[in-house]
């Protein structure tokens, strides 16, 4: 036998293995889609709150229809999304599956995330025809859910690290949101850090900023929600033209990667900083080396960075740092800006945490 048919001859288990593997993607790929409408409907929350129900009760509980509630539940404990006693005959949710899957305030909330796997999965044509014939898709001409997910998705991780860990993580930043500064949250989206920092740190000002305005709107709509309207504001513009100043800081959450102009993102930032104020760049855990991404992580969000972020850089005709950008292209692209000084200030297993000073 030559030496190229050994190298190619298929070793049985490996090929089990990994079809086994393939089947357990494919469930896992249409199972999202059931724990989107779960999320969606209320299902979650109804047994979180009944405590053990039969597919009859659930269904009255929540006044849908039996029959797909009954498959729905089967399909969700065959995933280990729920639990299931069989003398019963009952589902349930453990108190872990409860908190993941149903408490918005918790930072293991993750509920979020399958909005955004729907509206990206909506956008594969339209990506697919990028494959072929280059360009892209914009941020705002997404499935609206994707706003909703992002949000829902991002905020559980802010609330539990951006005032606690990230601000105080920056030099003399937090002392001087205490006595009273100015914040540029540039990408805002829907506000939820923008809103988070206010609720902190009633002594200073907030503004928010993003290209969308759809999202700007909502975020004004959130802030009146949250009783912080009277000190932040919400403008449509764009990252490389961001309005007033000067800041004490100038904050990028997740966003810095997705856009077209990053160098004149970081230019802006650094013209409109105070002396002395600091940038703050959070960006999805990524490796320095390709294999360094070859991870669960790594794998989520180069998925969203195909679907999603390089996409839209592409679209604004940008260099497309994508989510899984490393930390040497950011640092190129923020001291390229302006910045003088450019360090890992923290991080979570999902974030890099990154501050830039002039």
């Amino acid at each position: 036998m030559s030496s190229a048919s050994e190298a190619n001859q298929i070793n049985p288990e490996k090929l089990e293995a990994f079809l086994g593997k393939v089947v357990g993607d494919f469930g896992a790929a249409l199972s999202s889609s059931l724990v989107y409408i779960g999320q969606k409907l209320g299902l979650y929350k109804a047994l979180a709150e009944a405590g053990p129900q039969t597919p009859a009760e659930l269904a009255a509980r929540t006044s849908m229809t039996e029959r797909y509630i009954r498959e729905w539940l089967i399909n969700q404990a065959s995933g280990g999304y729920i639990e299931y006693d069989d003398a019963s005959g009952r589902f349930h949710l453990s108190p872990e599956q409860a908190v993941a899957l149903t408490d918005e305030d918790s930072p293991f909330y993750v509920g979020g995330g399958f909005y955004v796997v729907k509206a990206m999965s909506n956008a594969v044509p339209r990506i697919e025809k990028a494959f072929r014939e280059g360009g892209g898709l914009l941020w705002g001409d997404n499935d609206p859910d994707l706003f909703i997910g992002v949000e829902r998705f991002f905020r559980p991780g802010y609330r539990a690290h951006l005032v606690n860990e990230w601000i105080p993580s920056l030099t003399g930043v937090e002392e001087k949101l205490k006595a009273g500064g100015k914040v540029a949250d540039v990408g805002c989206g829907h506000g939820a850090s923008t809103i988070i920092m206010a609720q902190a740190f009633p002594a200073s000002r907030f503004y928010g900023f993003d290209n969308h305005g759809p999202s700007i709107e909502h975020a004004r709509r959130a802030a009146e929600e949250a009783g912080v309207a009277d000190r932040t504001s919400f403008e449509v513009a764009s990252a490389s033209e961001i309005p007033g100043g000067p800041y004490d800081l100038v904050c990028f959450f997740d966003c810095l990667h997705d856009m077209g102009d990053p160098l004149g993102a970081a230019r802006r930032a650094c013209e409109v900083l105070d002396d002395g104020g600091s940038a703050l760049i959070v960006e999805p855990m990524a490796g320095n080396t390709v294999e360094e991404n070859f991870n669960i992580i790594g794998r989520t969000f180069s998925a969203a960075s195909t679907l999603c972020c390089t996409p839209n850089s592409l679209a604004l005709g940008g260099p497309a740092l994508g989510a899984v950008a490393t930390e040497d292209a950011l640092r190129e692209v923020v001291l390229a800006g302006g910045f003088k000084e450019f360090r890992r200030a923290t991080e979570t297993p999902f974030n890099r945490v990154f501050e830039a000073r002039r």
